[in-house]
């Protein structure tokens, strides 16, 4: 299974990055460095649902198909991430800020690829998507940081035909804009992504969708292991 980040997970994974980085040469960092990690996303608001059931179908795909991934699941829903300051603007009185944890653990060198997971609200992505990837702008500033990283994406609708695909597209036009490299869920099929159906708040009847989550995990695994090489 995929570990679970939560907001305490996330410092401390954080912080375990930042001393791997102050001891340079020694052994820890070299194997730190020498790791592969998948990153999945859950922009859904509702912590552990569909959304994170699906990608966690492709997280554990992708460390099935290759023994050198390693992957790790953070909830957004857990977590601050204020839209407003990827246009400048200040935070609100009160208002925290948890997206540094998110860049400490994605600027992490042995991550390759990131699958990030949305439901559909009104046909397209969720607020709390669009937020994070309005937030990754801090990477494109920094360099372009994300460039050649692999990114997959996936969308849970309420219907078989419930705006997946759209979400899909507006996704990884934003992904685009960070000049990663973005894959569908390869062959045979190779469409554009996971597309999951939430049956009765689970996504267990829908064998489809399943199989284009495993699709993506492996294709996301496969092409990360060879852009790292």
């Amino acid at each position: 299974m995929a570990e679970n980040f939560s907001r305490r997970t996330l410092i401390a994974a954080a912080g375990a990055f930042a001393v791997a980085n102050a001891i340079g040469g020694s052994s820890f960092a070299q194997e730190t460095a020498a790791k592969r990690k998948i990153i999945g996303i859950n922009c859904s608001p509702r912590k552990g649902k569909t959304t994170a059931a699906g990608l966690g179908v492709c997280l554990n795909a992708a460390k099935e198909n290759n023994p050198r991934i390693e992957t790790e699941l953070i909830e957004l829903a857990e977590l601050s991430i204020p839209a407003q300051l990827a246009a400048g603007q200040p935070l609100r009185a009160g208002e925290s800020d948890d997206f540094p944890l998110i860049v400490n653990i994605l600027g992490d060198p042995s991550v390759a690829g990131i699958i990030v997971g949305s439901p559909v609200y009104f046909g397209n992505m969720s607020a709390l998507c669009k937020a994070f990837l309005d937030r990754l702008m801090t990477f494109r500033k920094d360099g372009f940081k994300l460039r050649n990283k692999v990114a997959g994406t996936l969308a849970v609708g309420s219907a078989r035909n419930g705006g997946q695909e759209l979400t899909i597209r507006s996704i990884q036009t934003a992904l685009m804009c960070q000049d990663m490299i973005i894959v569908g869920d390869g062959q045979p099929t190779a469409r554009i992504g996971a597309t999951l159906w939430n049956q009765n708040d689970s996504i267990e009847g829908d064998e489809f969708g399943k199989q284009t989550a495993i699709n993506l995990g492996r294709r996301v695994a496969e092409l990360a292991v060879l852009v790292a090489r």
